[in-house]
């Protein structure tokens, strides 16, 4: 199931011109049932004309004014799978090497050397901790590699779980997709998988988006049969 606003434009006569798709970023219901506005900033709105927008959108057992989109499942693996990314990005680009605390006993080059480590550090890297101990001991404090240790992440696991996640709130099959197996195997027939997700999934999608049709009071949707299931449903 889908979500989506269309704005009916009419002609003089009054007739069907064309169905404008409004983003529904910034659509609104109004106070009032068939009301909607298009509300892009605090001091730009717009209100559509009475009855004039579509509104086809799943429901929702709290409220019956926006529906519920089928995504959000999948927004929490979205944000988890772009940290993990952006972790091992920072990682990387850090050089994984100046992220240490650094043991310096002599006062020459103090500022330098804090220089240095402050441009080798980049927004949301790895930060660096930089020491200066005067009359320190040789053995008083020792470097220690942050990057070693804060690296040591579920990165791998991570792609993968929310990957799955991901693909499941698409519902699309993984070899229609274009991926490859992990695991040296294969996913089967492409060809079975394709039927069964026109069935299962695009024939639904299609039906829903025939009830513009009723409301627009004319043919305004039209989708060609699908090549796999006339051959299915064709006598041998």
């Amino acid at each position: 199931m889908i979500r989506l606003y269309l704005e009916k434009r009419t002609h003089r006569l009054g007739g069907l011109l064309t169905l404008k798709h409004a983003p529904a970023k910034y659509t609104r219901w109004g106070e009032k049932a068939g009301r909607y506005w298009f509300v892009e900033s605090w001091n730009k709105e717009f209100e559509f004309r009475q009855d004039c927008l579509f509104h086809l959108m799943n429901p929702d057992i709290h409220q019956e004014i926006y529906g519920l989109p089928e995504y959000l499942v999948g927004l929490l693996s979205a944000s988890l799978n772009r940290s993990a990314t952006t972790f091992r990005m920072n990682y990387y680009e850090n050089g994984s090497h100046a992220g240490v605390i650094v043991y310096l006993p002599d006062l020459k080059g103090v500022d330098n050397l804090q220089n240095a480590l402050q441009k080798s550090r980049r927004d949301g890297a790895f930060k660096n901790l930089f020491v200066y101990a005067a009359n320190g001991k040789k053995d008083g404090l020792q470097i220690l590699p942050f990057s070693q240790i804060s690296a040591k992440d579920e990165f791998t696991n991570i792609k993968e779980a929310t990957r799955d996640d991901l693909l499941a709130m698409h519902r699309v099959p993984l070899q229609l997709m274009g991926f490859s197996p992990s695991n040296g195997g294969n996913f089967g027939d492409v060809e079975k998988a394709a039927k069964v997700f026109a069935i299962n999934e695009l024939t639904p999608i299609m039906e829903s988006l025939k009830s513009i049709n009723d409301w627009a009071g004319q043919e305004a949707v039209r989708f060609a049969s699908y090549a796999l299931l006339d051959a299915l449903n064709s006598p041998a």
